[in-house]
């Protein structure tokens, strides 16, 4: 799930600018993705249950965004994107457009870890980052294995937030 950066920056990561990882397929990245962490950011603020939902389309995908405010029973919000490969061939930076093209923000895949069903996703300046996965819940080892891998690309996963995941 990609979620939307905010429109003031609230956390900083990262302290450079985020390298992209090699290669991704981008059939994989069509379906549901849920958050499992994300750094802190005024639009997601209260925001529980998150996931983004990837349709591909001709000229990228569009993406709905939602969460549940407050609760896992909250109320729904929804924000709808469209997203647009930057670098085909590698497909790991992403240009989203929100709000009828009004905002838009380079995303950049940092790890992608097919097998195993997740990804790190990171604005291109760092400030924000989230934890996806295409389970509900990942599996507490490969969790463990992803913030692993999160500090190892120079992020402070001591400052991630860990909003609860839907309901079954």
């Amino acid at each position: 799930m990609v979620k939307l950066a905010p429109l003031t920056a609230v956390v900083c990561l990262a302290a450079a600018p985020v390298a992209a990882q090699e290669k991704v397929e981008l059939t994989s990245m069509m379906g549901r993705w849920y958050e499992v962490a994300r750094a802190p950011n005024s639009l997601q603020k209260g925001c529980l249950a998150g996931a983004s939902d990837w349709v591909r389309v001709s000229d990228g995908f569009s993406v709905v965004q939602s969460c549940r405010k407050g609760s896992a029973d909250g109320p729904l919000a929804q924000w709808k994107a469209k997203a647009r490969v930057l670098d085909p061939g590698a497909n790991t930076r992403f240009k989203m457009t929100f709000f009828g093209g009004m905002i838009s923000q380079e995303y950049r895949v940092l790890e992608h870890k097919a097998e195993q069903g997740w990804l790190i996703l990171a604005t291109k300046d760092g400030k924000y980052l989230w934890l996806m996965s295409q389970k509900p819940v990942l599996p507490a080892p490969v969790r463990t294995e992803a913030i692993t891998r999160i500090r190892q690309l120079g992020f402070d996963p001591g400052r991630l937030e860990f909003p609860l995941p839907p309901r079954s």
